[in-house]
């Protein structure tokens, strides 16, 4: 599941719904502090064959546009204002007539991206309805103020954004970052969630909370 929109459905733990959930994978430039990265970045598609919220607007509209395949969009939510998850927002809320959810905790970050160019909030405790379930938000500030997850209990799933990954927290290096405060979010809004919740992550391979858990003293430790 690598390249500019390579797609691959998620189904874990859904059952009766028609929920399914989408990836796709883009390619393009995350720049802050004045430093500019290559990456690979992960848009999730939570929905059926009829409606679909987007997670993350990354890179190429084009992709994003092509797995939504026609549905309609109840909404792009940003998991954080990073140039990389955010990149393409303003285009798909007129392609696909939909609104931009981005948590005011980043405004700073989403003013370097598109100054001037409005988005509804997000907040910590929102409830989108989805393909017959619910996507709940939780503000996971650390990465940056405004980071979020996007939790989906009856599917057993987690987004993350850049949150959680594999083997560990999110970047906290640098500006409007913080690593004691994503140990926080982590350990308190994220691994008491069930233990196989999958987790899909705003870059690389999922995991679960199961697996993560286990090793947040050895983070602690390592300091990143």
């Amino acid at each position: 599941m690598t390249g500019t929109g390579a797609a691959s459905s998620h189904s874990g733990g859904v059952s009766n719904t028609g929920l399914r959930i989408d990836r796709v994978v883009t390619h393009g430039i995350f720049a802050l502090d004045g430093g500019e990265w290559e990456v690979d970045n992960n848009i999730w598609l939570v929905g059926n064959d009829d409606e679909v919220i987007v997670v993350d607007a990354a890179h190429d509209a084009d992709a994003i546009v092509s797995a939504v395949d026609g549905r309609t969009v109840r909404g792009v939510i940003c998991t954080h204002a990073h140039n990389d998850h955010v990149t393409v927002a303003p285009e798909l809320a007129e392609r696909l007539d939909t609104q931009v959810f981005v948590h005011p905790g980043d405004q700073m970050l989403w003013d370097q991206t598109h100054p001037g160019v409005g988005h509804a909030d997000l907040a910590d405790g929102d409830v989108f309805g989805i393909a017959g379930t619910s996507l709940q938000v939780i503000n996971t500030p650390g990465h940056s103020p405004g980071s979020c997850c996007l939790y989906l209990p009856e599917a057993k799933v987690l987004i993350s954004g850049d949150t959680l990954f594999a083997g560990g927290p999110g970047a906290t290096g640098r500006s409007y970052s913080d690593f004691g405060t994503i140990i926080d979010s982590i350990k308190g809004r994220l691994l008491s969630l069930p233990a196989d919740t999958e987790v899909y992550t705003g870059h690389g391979d999922a995991t679960s909370i199961g697996a993560e858990a286990p090793h947040l003293e050895e983070w602690i430790a390592r300091g990143h």
